[in-house]
């Protein structure tokens, strides 16, 4: 019974502090898409009219989609269900976003290269700064 309960104190924080670290990286990552959507030049669209509101609640949230009218005009479409509002834009505002998702991605992997070549040289495998006792 004690060990039970044991188990239980200790596995329902660590079970919700990894649901909650789960959760706050998807809204980080949607926050950081509406942002360089915004920087791209999408605009941001609130489905005011019944047409708007049935073609709003056909998209699927948090993805880019591509939508065609009257096979002409070609437009792409992020629904962001939280705030009941999708970012609207053309070819060149998608291409836009494109370049600084790519850019962006490039940074972060370049940071991360660095900051393990930085933490590599000061372990000098054996001689580093906590000398011959690493």
């Amino acid at each position: 019974m004690r060990t039970k309960f044991l188990f239980t104190l200790i596995a329902l924080p660590v079970l919700a502090a990894a649901f909650l670290g789960l959760t706050g990286c998807t809204t980080m990552e949607s926050a950081n898409t509406m942002s360089l959507l915004t920087q791209a030049g999408f605009h941001v669209r609130k489905p005011d009219t019944p047409k708007r509101q049935e073609i709003y609640n056909s998209l699927t949230a948090y993805q880019m989609q591509k939508a065609t009218v009257n096979g002409k005009k070609v437009f792409y479409v992020f629904k962001d269900e939280k705030n009941g509002v999708a970012y609207v834009g053309r070819e060149a505002e998608y291409q836009r976003y494109r370049d600084l998702a790519v850019a962006q991605k490039v940074r972060q992997d370049y940071y991360m290269a660095m900051e393990m070549d930085r933490a590599a040289a000061y372990r000098w495998y054996g001689w580093g700064p906590r000398g011959i006792w690493y």
